[in-house]
């Protein structure tokens, strides 16, 4: 069950993307107050529209950006971090350009929006990671160690920044806008394969992991953790 969060102030940062729009209405829908945060554009006006939810430019690869939204807003209760690009394929295959903005991207982003957010005491903040942290790929080596990385910040940070609560949701394969550039017939059937091997039974809705942002968000006992919404893939 959610807890209350009626008239609470929630920035969810990558709200144009599935993840992050699906947690901006699951938030939304409960009453609080969203601010959908990413680089303005019509995919984040759409999310905002769909939601109520009003827009915030906020760029996580501007660090001077970063600070000076924050510093030129309220306390927020609940922030959420679903925004990253990253390159995918083995280490030998990809150039050192492409792994750094992936790192920048994903990690540092996350970083400079958790090392300025400004968070009421006994609010939160929540990663999304990835579950190539914990069941590593030999294509997609930096995938799984940028998610680690980001698990292993938000457990020192629950501790640094305690009261606030600070946690991890890490996704499995998750049918979102990120595998459009995909020919539908082949992501059809990528997504059906894994479907018969994971013991759910089905590829993950983005739905799914905004239930599980909302909850270790609203949860006044859990912080420190990673929350694994995978369909059975890190035991399959």
């Amino acid at each position: 069950m959610t807890r209350d969060v009626k008239n609470q102030r929630v920035l969810v940062v990558g709200a144009a993307g599935g993840i992050g729009a699906a947690t901006a209405t699951a938030f939304a829908t409960a009453g609080a107050r969203v601010f959908a945060a990413g680089r303005p554009g019509t995919k984040l006006e759409a999310a905002a529209a769909a939601t109520g939810a009003r827009t915030a430019a906020l760029d996580i690869l501007d660090a001077p950006a970063v600070e000076a939204f924050f510093a030129g807003t309220e306390p927020f209760d609940h922030v959420v971090i679903a925004a990253a690009a990253t390159k995918s394929g083995p280490v030998a295959r990809l150039s050192l350009e492409e792994a750094r903005a992936s790192m920048e991207s994903k990690f540092w982003g996350a970083y400079r929006i958790a090392r300025a957010a400004k968070v009421a005491d006994g609010g939160s903040i929540t990663f999304v990671s990835g579950f190539l942290s914990h069941r590593p790929s030999a294509s997609s080596v930096l995938q799984g160690a940028i998610n680690a990385a980001l698990e292993a910040l938000g457990r020192g940070l629950a501790l640094e920044r305690a009261p606030v609560r600070v946690n991890t949701v890490s996704p499995g394969l998750v049918d979102t806008p990120l595998w459009a550039g995909m020919e539908a017939a082949d992501r059809a059937a990528m997504f059906a394969r894994t479907a018969e091997r994971l013991p759910a039974r089905r590829v993950g809705a983005p739905e799914d992991i905004a239930q599980a942002i909302v909850f270790v968000a609203t949860n006044p006992f859990v912080t420190g953790t990673t929350v694994t919404v995978d369909g059975g893939g890190s035991i399959a």
